[in-house]
């Protein structure tokens, strides 16, 4: 098995390198109307900010999503546009950035997240969504299994991890590891798969067009937590989180929780 191949994404997407600058352009083009407070600070290193984008009504609630990148890059300013979806529906939405590998680990990654969560439940009361993509799905399954002596955890109501990085060991084979450093022990304690199921809803997604790891990744979760697992038809590892950005879709509202 070449997992360098099995995780390449832009190179199966056609069009994939020029993704990263449309999503910029959308989401600066996204705060220059929005209600938003930019750049606030969760701790002490300057890539420890988040945006917080806000209803023009009072807050359901609070949804955080989590960029992903493979924990190597991206920051909170490509995403911006995602809180579209949830805004319509009356939701707060949170966007962190967080340091990035080799600087930190993954285990401080989600430490941070951890905190940046906080820091933003203490600006919007009510119930918190987590949502997180690629990367960014392994941080947000990563809350919901471990305790950080928070009051917010109490208060997460619903997890949608969108196509997770859900078991770790696979990436120590690949060259990323360079970076990443991740060892077995961090594999087995960072891995949602390895961890007991949460007590709240969670919901996997994932693009029925991915490359094929990352619909064995969605279903390794699903199988170990017994939750939902919805494959989007038509999408890809870089379309299937798009559909935030739409208050209508089906993404959407699993998100902010609509039923049926």
């Amino acid at each position: 098995m070449d997992w360098d191949d099995a995780f390449a994404n832009a190179a199966y997407i056609p069009g994939g390198a020029e993704y990263p600058d449309k999503w910029a352009a959308a989401a600066a083009a996204f705060r220059d109307q929005a209600l938003c407070e930019l750049g606030l600070s969760y701790g002490p290193s300057p890539r420890q900010r988040f945006d917080i984008f806000h209803p023009s009504r009072l807050a359901k609630g609070l949804v955080v999503f989590v960029h992903g990148g493979y924990w190597l890059r991206f920051d909170k300013s490509f995403w911006s546009h995602l809180a579209a979806g949830p805004l319509a529906h009356g939701w707060a939405v949170a966007m962190p950035s967080y340091d990035l590998c080799p600087q930190v680990r993954i285990t401080e990654i989600g430490n941070q997240i951890a905190q940046a969560i906080a820091t933003a439940a203490a600006r919007v009361p009510g119930p918190i969504h987590l949502a997180g993509h690629s990367a960014g799905g392994q941080l947000v399954a990563r809350m919901t299994t471990r305790r950080f002596g928070a009051v917010w955890q109490d208060r997460v109501a619903n997890v949608v991890p969108i196509s997770p990085v859900t078991d770790l060991a696979p990436l120590m084979q690949t060259s990323m590891n360079a970076d990443l450093k991740i060892d077995a022990r961090e594999a087995q304690t960072e891995s949602p798969v390895h961890l007991r199921k949460p007590k709240m809803p969670v919901t996997v997604w994932v693009g029925g067009d991915e490359r094929p790891v990352f619909l064995e990744q969605a279903q390794a979760l699903s199988t170990a937590w017994d939750c939902a697992t919805v494959v989007a038809k038509n999408a890809h590892h870089f379309s299937v989180v798009e559909d935030l950005a739409v208050p209508d879709s089906p993404l959407t509202a699993a998100v902010v929780g609509l039923k049926d």
